[in-house]
């Protein structure tokens, strides 16, 4: 696995690199060599925030954790991102295939190519902006393995490609607890 550690507001140490990457040794035996796994430590005010994105067959898990100390918020963020891992373990492997994706290594460098954020200052009047703008490739997916990578990441939605027309989707999670999917019709 290719592990990548990235500092935000502090520079990271020989020995915190050396402690990061033997805490990530017991995750690691899960995922085949080609699988990648970015921590990002960042400091703000007297919070300690750890990071952790892993990518590995078209699957991302995705936890985050701030404590007061940096090594409590890099053991509280494995054991998240080890929870996900056996709760999602099942529908994974049951959902999930080698060849869920065509074109996977094509996927994987448009990706490392594409995702970007970009910040834009506020405009005179304080109305609410745009202040981030991510770029991704929508991978093609039933609606159940969009539900399940929507899951694994955390979020309230997730955009896909529908395998059957190509067309992007997205499916979201209702305020009854429910999913929904939004198809465009053009």
């Amino acid at each position: 696995m290719k592990v990548n550690i990235i500092g935000k507001n502090m520079e990271i140490s020989d020995y915190l690199r050396d402690v990061v990457a033997k805490k990530t040794r017991k995750i690691e035996r899960y995922f085949k060599p080609d699988a990648e796994m970015q921590i990002k430590l960042a400091i703000e005010k007297s919070r300690h925030i750890a990071e952790v994105t892993i990518v590995a067959d078209g699957v991302f898990l995705r936890g985050e954790e701030a404590t007061g100390d940096m090594y409590s918020s890099i053991d509280a963020v494995l054991k998240k991102i080890e929870r996900q891992m056996r709760k999602y373990r099942t529908k994974l492997s049951k959902r999930l295939r080698e060849d869920a994706f065509r074109d996977q290594e094509a996927f994987n460098a448009e990706v490392d190519a594409e995702i970007a954020e970009v910040t834009e200052e506020e405009d005179e009047y304080n109305a609410p902006v745009i202040v981030r703008n991510k770029k991704f490739v929508a991978k093609p997916m039933e609606v159940e393995d969009a539900v399940v990578q929507m899951e694994l990441l955390g979020h309230s939605f997730f955009v896909y490609r529908n395998p059957g027309t190509s067309e992007v989707n997205v499916v979201y999670r209702r305020a009854d607890g429910n999913y929904g999917v939004i198809e465009p019709i053009i």
